[in-house]
């Protein structure tokens, strides 16, 4: 607006001047020409077109359905349509998610990232105005008295007020327009992104909250091991003591004492990375009571979940959606490169009030304006447009490779959970019966041992393949747990 000001003092010394030295600008169509001018803007502003190529959605390169996908119930809902809080069902598990929502850093940044582009849009968008500023300015002068006719010098002052604008672009060519389309976008992309990201951490919560449980569970399964085979070395020394027992069986007993001691020492140790891992991913510390004890058949919910259709699964997914705004947003940075081969229109505009009298400022007859439109036409830029335009249309293909890339590797996610959950019940089954029938074996060897029918080596072969079972047991259900937490993250549930 100093410009405004400066064009309306240099004005007004070139008008004509009344008797008392006074700068008088009088322009009766003033008032009537700014109010044209002013709806030629709006008028400008509504009509604007754009050079945004017509968008087209890329077709999926994925299968047109999911492999071993289950069929699911038709009135079963979606996965993103089943809050967090709906899906998990032990009530440590959601107040533990929703301290990581209120508290991760990660998805700070992610919300904070949203306000930073929803205020870089505001900017953008705010081209599509004319920025109005009111501005005043003094200028004064001297002149030595070699340039004056009486030879003594003399002070000139110019005083001006004015209200205007400056290199307001008539966006007749849709640059502008463009722009705060691709700002748009991109502000609608960090939405998706931190709902993208809210999935991957209620998901990711609810894994270390699982991983804790099943380790504790190892820990005190591979406690109790221990406390078990160290009466049954204790009883198997004093049996060598007596010469009951050979010192092979003792050294076999105590393989077994300190393998258990071993598998203590590293669950405790795994437990303790375990609880760490949590508190980092929840961004506080964690309530000992929303720690789990063991890895609960209530973990993560029951139903299973319908995995519908690729084009609808990965529609809904945030991380895709991402994925296209960033290619709208590539999509209209091409308007503006487009826009920018032809004629760029930009007005500069001020009406005040200018004297050579602080005290005449506002009387009647001071009144000044200034118009000054512009029009740039580039002929010459040595190629400068035609490789802005290439650049445009460039990123606008990597960003296609992108979303396709981000559907294949959506698609995939989705399909090996579904691999997964195939065959999961069944390895949870098989592990089941495994557990019991070795629990049996062990019943029975120890009941033969004790009874003199079989030898000490099949008693400690039994223990050890009830201890084996019994720890894949608690693997297999972390396995299945998990791997509901990974469908349900996969088809795009967790950001409500």
């Amino acid at each position: 607006m100093n410009d405004f000001a400066a064009q309306s003092a240099v004005s007004a010394p070139a008008a004509a001047r009344a008797p008392s030295g006074r700068a008088l600008v009088t322009v009766p169509g003033a008032r009537r020409a700014l109010r044209a001018l002013g709806l030629a803007f709006a008028a400008a502003t509504l009509g604007a077109c754009t050079l945004i190529p017509a968008y087209e959605r890329p077709a999926a390169p994925v299968p047109a359905s999911f492999p071993q996908a289950p069929a699911a119930a038709p009135a079963a809902p979606a996965a993103d349509a089943i809050a967090w809080r709906d899906y998990f069902a032990d009530p440590r598990l959601r107040q533990l998610i929703a301290l990581a929502l209120e508290n991760n850093r990660d998805l700070r940044v992610a919300a904070l990232a949203i306000e930073r582009a929803r205020a870089q849009y505001g900017i953008q968008r705010a081209d599509l105005f004319p920025s109005i500023a009111l501005s005043g300015g003094q200028n004064a002068q001297r002149a030595p008295g070699a340039f004056n006719a009486g030879g003594e010098s003399t002070v000139s002052r110019q005083y001006s007020a004015s209200l205007g604008f400056a290199a307001y672009e008539l966006d007749f060519f849709g640059r502008v327009r463009s722009l705060e389309e691709q700002a748009l976008q991109t502000y609608l992309g960090t939405e998706e992104a931190r709902r993208s990201a809210q999935i991957s951490l209620v998901a990711e919560v609810a894994g270390a909250w699982l991983r804790l449980g099943a380790d504790r569970e190892r820990l005190a399964l591979a406690r109790s091991t221990f406390e078990t085979r160290q009466k049954s070395y204790e009883l198997t020394r004093r049996s060598f003591d007596l010469g009951a027992v050979s010192a092979l069986d003792l050294q076999q007993a105590e393989t077994l004492l300190q393998g258990a001691r071993a598998d203590v020492a590293r669950y405790t140790a795994q437990v303790a990375q375990d609880e760490n891992a949590l508190a980092l991913v929840v961004g506080a510390a964690v309530p000992t009571a929303l720690l789990p004890q063991a890895l609960g058949e209530d973990a993560a919910a029951v139903a299973e979940l319908p995995a519908g259709l690729p084009s609808e699964v990965l529609a809904r997914r945030p991380d895709i959606v991402q994925a296209e705004r960033a290619l709208q947003a590539a999509n209209a940075s091409i308007g503006a490169a487009r826009a920018a081969f032809f004629p760029r229109i930009s007005l500069t505009a001020s009406a005040g009030s200018a004297s050579t009298a602080l005290d005449g400022l506002f009387e009647s007859g001071s009144r000044a304006w200034s118009f000054v439109p512009q029009i740039r036409l580039p002929i010459f830029e040595a190629g400068r447009l035609q490789a802005s335009l290439d650049v445009a249309e460039i990123q606008r293909d990597i960003q296609v490779a992108g979303y396709e890339k981000a559907i294949q590797s959506a698609f995939c996610e989705v399909a090996d959970a579904l691999a997964e959950r195939a065959t999961l019940a069944e390895q949870l089954d098989a592990r089941r019966r495994l557990a019991a029938a070795a629990a049996r074996s062990f019943e029975l060897s120890e009941a033969r041992y004790r009874g003199g029918v079989d030898s000490y080596l099949n008693l400690l072969d039994a223990q050890r393949s009830l201890y084996a079972a019994e720890l894949e047991l608690i693997a297999t259900r972390l396995s299945d747990a998990t791997s509901r937490v990974a469908l349900y993250k996969a088809l795009g549930g967790g950001w409500q």
